[in-house]
């Protein structure tokens, strides 16, 4: 079980989630640093296989202030995402608490059980409300790999880390505005820069920094194993 943070939004949120996630590292280190120096090797086998950052596909676009309750309403909650096949149902549900009214296109169609729309795009205090973890954890069972928003609730950001599950990139200018769903996008985390494959223009993203390595290994305790400071059962 994560630690419960308090809740927060914007650039500030996004840069106390870096602290975090740099506090839960340390504390990772300094329990487990002899089983680090034993694995020497192959976190340096691991370090040399750096995946290719770059998602392309149809983009879903959002507004502000998307919260935990139209990403996965609470009903969908008693669906364990250790359970391969309440994991896909869960992942079925990603983003059906959005209003119909307002979004008449639907992020996973009737009938369907994955989305066909690998990136999404938000507005502002992106995955606000509560803290459960269930938010990015059903989003990446859908088929989402990234989200890309003006800004983010602090704890959303962080679980998105944290359980490896999506990408969480921050636009330099509001995409919400100028994307509409469906359109082709390439989202390229190496050169942190989002392109409308259709019309050709480019978008500047923040960058990642220390928290992509973590999503590239599928959250912080895979990465905490991976660099070897979590011993591994033999």
């Amino acid at each position: 079980m994560q630690p419960v943070l308090p809740q927060g939004a914007g650039c500030s949120g996004r840069h106390a989630a870096k602290q975090q996630l740099a506090h839960s590292f340390g504390l990772i280190k300094a329990a487990s640093q002899r089983a680090r120096q034993q694995t020497l090797v192959t976190r340096a086998a691991v370090s040399n296989k750096k995946p290719a950052r770059v998602v392309r596909g149809k983009c879903f676009v959002t507004r502000d202030n998307i919260d935990t309750d139209q990403i996965i309403p609470a009903e969908h909650l008693t669906l364990v995402p250790s359970n391969p096949d309440e994991l896909e149902q869960l992942g079925s549900f990603a983003l059906c608490g959005l209003p119909q009214e307002l979004y008449p296109e639907r992020f996973i169609k009737q009938g369907e059980i994955k989305t066909e729309y690998p990136v999404v795009i938000g507005g502002n205090n992106f995955g606000c409300g509560s803290s459960r973890e269930h938010a990015p954890v059903c989003m990446g069972a859908s088929g989402a790999r990234v989200v890309v928003a003006q800004s983010y609730a602090r704890i959303f950001f962080r679980n998105c880390v944290s359980t490896g599950e999506l990408y969480p990139c921050e636009a330099d200018e509001r995409l919400c505005d100028s994307l509409q769903t469906g359109d082709e996008v390439e989202v390229n985390m190496e050169t942190n820069v989002l392109t409308n494959l259709g019309s050709g223009k480019t978008f500047g993203l923040k960058p990642l920094g220390e928290a992509a390595p973590v999503v590239d290994a599928g959250g912080i305790f895979a990465y905490a194993r991976a660099q070897g400071m979590i011993k591994t059962a033999a």
